[in-house]
């Protein structure tokens, strides 16, 4: 079965996956795929924000890896990416990385809800527990709007990532998620089939299906990402994502080459 790119991967660079490259790579040609992206967790405005991001740098480093990357399989289309952390504030520091490489494209990611609290951090469960669930999820329905109307990204990663733990307030989000789905229709920009969230405690991909139905409706286009962490994570899941998207109506995704959009046929 022939399968659409994986744009999400992630190398040991982040400090919380596992292989390079060209371990990536060799994974993808083994699955089939024709075409991947990589888009280690970009380097926040100060190294010392967390743990879990690629200090500035490692950035030479990182392009260096995915050319060696692109001559040691030739036969596998690889692309240059960046998954991006949205806060409020920082959009000058975002215009900087891109200003470093010409990128194929970045994900613009919503994990920060303030300075401090990343929502999908296990050790901030206890975060969670202490605050309000429909505050939380309102200031990240905010922040996937403002997200998707500052133009800086192609593509909007997991888009219902505050469901991670399970933890989903009783009132209907969909007002929200319609708002940023409008959003991110009208500055062109796409949202993901994520996968991992199979294998969160959420149990379901990202995003549900009612909000993949409501992105059809609006008229958003589509990539698809495994979110590896991992070699053998290349494409998890794919044969389930294709048929998701399909299912909600979706006959065509994105590609980018160089921040410019291309519309090809889901396999």
């Amino acid at each position: 079965m022939a399968f659409p790119s994986d744009y999400h991967l992630h190398t040991r660079l982040c400090h919380h996956a596992r292989g390079e490259p060209c371990d990536l790579a060799a994974s993808a040609v083994a699955a089939g795929l024709a075409e991947i992206g990589f888009s280690e967790h970009a380097p926040m405005i100060r190294d010392d924000w967390d743990d879990w991001h690629m200090e500035s740098g490692k950035l030479d480093l990182y392009l260096e890896q995915i050319r060696l990357a692109q001559q040691r399989f030739p036969q596998l289309t690889i692309k240059y990416g960046l998954e991006v952390d949205y806060l409020p504030g920082h959009e000058a520091w975002i215009r900087e990385l891109s200003e470093r490489h010409d990128w194929d494209y970045f994900i613009g990611s919503v994990h920060y809800i303030s300075d401090s609290f990343d929502i999908d951090n296990p050790e901030k469960l206890d975060w969670w527990r202490s605050r309000d669930p429909v505050e939380i999820w309102s200031e990240y329905l905010n922040r996937l709007s403002q997200a998707a109307a500052s133009g800086l990204f192609q593509i909007i990663g997991h888009p219902d990532l505050c469901k991670k733990f399970g933890i989903r307030p009783t009132p209907d989000r969909t007002p929200g998620f319609r708002e940023f789905l409008e959003t991110a229709r009208d500055h062109e920009t796409a949202i993901e089939i994520n996968t991992a969230g199979l294998h969160k405690p959420c149990r379901e991909m990202y995003p549900a299906p009612e909000i993949l139905r409501l992105a059809l409706e609006t008229g958003v286009m589509l990539t698809f990402g495994s979110d590896a962490h991992a070699p053998d994570q290349v494409g998890r899941d794919f044969d389930l994502a294709v048929s998701l998207a399909k299912s909600a109506g979706y006959r065509k995704s994105c590609r980018f080459t160089r921040g410019v959009r291309e519309l090809i046929p889901i396999p």
